[in-house]
């Protein structure tokens, strides 16, 4: 059975939950549709000290906060992998997942973006056993140990001060040599004794005993040296790609799948909104996906309200 609703927020991550709350608060009946845990990567964060009204809240705490927020006007939250979107002759919109199909007036797309690989030999084979995308979700089986982290923006530097917390050294392997990080977090990570910093090098290949992850090969872009490296983990922040694929077949994606919008959060297709990580824009942060969210909320309440015209 088609399971009909006004709108559809695929994507339950910050940006996604305050749609949800916006469009429901208008009395609208509103599907809010999720692979994973609602929260996004806010599950994946040790601590949050950017976002108002919190001088510091943990990632996942923050994302039950406003989970309970988001259904206080009756929206609904289910899990489901979107397979499929397809947009009828009459502007109806279809959403088949893997379990179950819905339709709605309107869309917004709320996907967010994914960590990106090395794509170097041993990344896949050890994935889950010593190479990580997530500090706060495999650092505790690291405690007392030596890992790398490679990648010089704000994540990386982030999640390596947490590691700290927990582990004997952290190496920051960047290709740069310098970071690109927020200025605060590259002074608290400069002043962490338990920090270091390997520049102009990359990791060409994850070392292991068939097991676990024992080491790195890594190459300095400078010197042309080669160096073999014994480690426990290697967590890997190189940068961040759209979760787009379901969206590429409707001519809203720019040629590395970015979902691209006007300010109002519209897509080329009327109807179809796109908010937080998934948008084409500069920064991609909590306090940006949640004001995203808001104006295509109301967005979605007007698109609405024009069909009745």
């Amino acid at each position: 059975m088609v399971k009909k609703y006004d709108v559809i927020v695929i994507g339950a991550g910050p940006g996604g939950m305050t749609a949800a709350l916006y469009a429901s608060r208008a009395n609208l009946s509103v599907l809010m549709l999720d692979r994973g845990i609602y929260g996004g990567q806010m599950n994946n964060t040790a601590e949050v000290e950017n976002y108002p009204g919190f001088k510091s809240i943990l990632g996942p705490d923050l994302a039950k906060e406003m989970y309970e927020s988001s259904t206080q006007f009756d929206a609904e939250y289910a899990y489901g992998n979107v397979e499929k979107i397809t947009v009828a002759a009459d502007n109806t919109k279809s959403v088949k997942t893997d379990s179950d199909e819905y339709t709605a007036k309107a869309l917004i797309i709320a996907t967010g973006s994914q960590y990106k690989k090395l794509g170097v030999p041993g990344e896949d084979e050890y994935g889950g056993r010593g190479v990580s995308y997530c500090a706060v979700c495999d650092g505790a089986f690291f405690r007392d140990r030596e890992v790398i982290v490679v990648g010089g923006g704000d994540s990386a530097i982030e999640e390596g001060s947490y590691l700290t917390q927990l582990v004997k050294k952290v190496d920051v392997v960047h290709r740069r040599d310098e970071l690109r990080a927020q200025k605060i977090l590259q002074d608290r990570a400069f002043a962490n004794p338990k920090i270091d910093f390997t520049w102009d090098t990359i990791v060409t290949e994850i070392e292991g005993d068939g097991q676990k992850v024992t080491g790195v090969k890594t190459h300095n872009k400078k010197t042309g040296q080669d160096t073999e490296v014994p480690i426990s983990g290697v967590f890997i922040y190189v940068g961040v790609e759209p979760m787009t694929e379901p969206f590429q077949k409707l001519g809203i994606t720019d040629e590395e799948g970015w979902i691209k919008t006007n300010e109002k959060m519209e897509t080329a297709v009327s109807g179809i909104f796109a908010i937080g990580d998934v948008r084409k824009k500069e920064l991609r942060q909590i306090t940006t996906a949640v004001g995203d969210g808001s104006i295509a909320g109301q967005g979605v309440f007007s698109y609405i309200e024009s069909l009745k015209d």
